[in-house]
């Protein structure tokens, strides 16, 4: 009984390397979609923050009240605090994106060096029998009556 070749003796390792990369992918990909939604409420907030600054503009310009102007103050401090809170979830969610990235690096270079490797016993087992089939081929020659013409 023939015993499989060391390339289909790797197809399993190849497979479950395979596997790891793919799931290795999808992280990268939920979390550069986590980083995506970090910065969309980010910018956001700093839009809103914007637009309530220009309303300070106008509204100050007409003149405001001392509570007004307490609850204007509060409440840019309030905002600012919930953008430096989402500064750092930002900040967090690309640490995990980073992570990620090399992890899936690592298994796509591990499915890649797999492959080489196999590809390489493909080669060399075709090599080995294409030398078997040489042999035979120069033994069947030579056992071939010659005829010699002149």
């Amino acid at each position: 009984m023939a015993q499989p070749s060391r390339a289909a003796r790797l197809a399993p390792v190849v497979e479950m390397a395979e596997n790891n990369e793919r799931q290795a992918a999808q992280r990268l990909g939920q979390f550069q979609q986590q980083v995506n939604m970090a910065q969309a409420k980010l910018a956001e907030l700093d839009r809103f923050r914007e637009e309530y600054q220009q309303q300070w503009l106008q509204r100050g310009g007409q003149g405001v009240t001392g509570n007004w102007l307490m609850g204007y103050q509060r409440f840019l401090s309030q905002l600012d605090t919930a953008m430096a809170q989402q500064h750092q979830s930002l900040t967090w969610h690309k640490s995990n994106l980073h992570n990620a990235r090399t992890t899936w690096q690592q298994a796509y270079a591990r499915v890649e060096g797999l492959r080489k490797l196999v590809q390489r016993y493909i080669d060399e087992a075709r090599m080995v029998e294409d030398k078997r089939e040489q042999k035979l081929l120069d033994e069947l020659s030579q056992r071939l009556p010659r005829h010699d013409r002149y």
